[in-house]
């Protein structure tokens, strides 16, 4: 398994950058490779992912969400495996530090050397900004979902 960990802060208060976090259907805006994300229920959500011509679908489950702190998800079917967490940290009242740490399987020769040359790390280094400019741009999250999952 490999891992990455990358942070940002982000210049919008905990809540809205947890809240828009939760809005898995936007995340096409600002992640670069995902096509498609359906919310098929409050735990389970489908992902269609395309990088550098490597097309997936996958099902992840979130595994832990307590609203302005973290969001935990790991793969349970289909061509991707991953797990994850994305925690909030509150710096002051207009400012957050959004972590991200994932753990995940490369497959093929492809994907095994992209990792080694730091490709994934800069993919969601890409994201993360993106997901900056997303949420300072708009200053107010599209949605939000507080429910607890433990």
């Amino acid at each position: 398994m490999s891992q990455v960990e990358e942070s940002i802060e982000v210049g919008v208060p905990v809540h809205t950058a947890y809240d828009q976090w939760t809005q898995f259907e936007t995340f096409p805006a600002f992640m670069s490779g995902v096509e498609r994300i359906e919310q098929r229920t409050d735990t389970l959500t489908h992902w269609v992912t395309s990088v550098n011509g490597v097309r997936r679908e996958f099902d992840a489950e979130i595994t832990e969400q307590i609203p302005d702190e973290r969001v935990a998800w790991t793969t349970v079917s289909g061509e991707a495996r991953q797990a994850g967490v994305v925690t909030f940290h509150r710096l002051d009242d207009s400012r957050t530090k959004v972590m991200l740490q994932m753990e995940f399987q490369p497959e093929g020769v492809a994907e095994t050397v992209g990792d080694k040359l730091g490709l994934v790390k800069r993919q969601t280094k890409g994201d993360l900004a993106r997901f900056k400019e997303f949420i300072e741009e708009r200053g107010l999250e599209t949605g939000g979902w507080r429910g607890v999952v433990l």
